[in-house]
């Protein structure tokens, strides 16, 4: 026997040491993420474990995981994820609630300063979005945030 056929011998005797890790291994991955991708590979692994059990090539064990982990991914991840999401609140918070607010220019807004009230109450630093300069008491909406500046531009009532 040479060292070649010696080595894939010991692969094909040890495979399922192998699969055990990689399942190990991406199921630690899926805790840490949570976006059942790992999941959805370890399960392929699971398949590719169970292959080599039966007694399969490695090859084969390798195509079938793959085969498997891809179907997975691609018709069962979804599902899962529309469930877990499906409770969310779909209510816009913190600075994405900001976005498309109006209010009123406080001091003239230029692309270097300004100061705006919002429509909520809030009084902000605000920017102007283009060159042109909005004069006090303008209505604006916020088209974005900066940090703590909001990015604004002038609305025509």
């Amino acid at each position: 026997m040479n060292d070649a056929s010696v080595f894939i011998e010991l692969i094909t005797e040890w495979a399922w040491i192998g699969w055990l890790i990689l399942i190990a291994v991406f199921l630690v991955i899926e805790m840490l993420t949570l976006d059942f991708t790992f999941l959805m590979l370890a399960s392929g692994s699971a398949i590719g474990l169970v292959s080599g059990l039966v007694g399969l090539p490695v090859w084969a064990q390798l195509i079938i995981a793959a085969a498997a982990a891809a179907l997975l991914i691609l018709f069962i991840r979804p599902p899962l994820l529309r469930r877990l999401h499906r409770s969310e609140d779909p209510t816009k918070s913190n600075v994405d609630a900001l976005i498309g607010l109006r209010g009123t220019a406080l001091s003239e807004i230029t692309q270097i300063s300004g100061q705006i009230k919002v429509s909520n109450g809030d009084t902000w630093t605000a920017r102007a979005e283009s060159a042109v300069a909005i004069p006090v008491g303008s209505p604006i909406a916020i088209a974005a945030i900066s940090g703590a500046t909001a990015i604004v531009r002038p609305v025509n009532d």
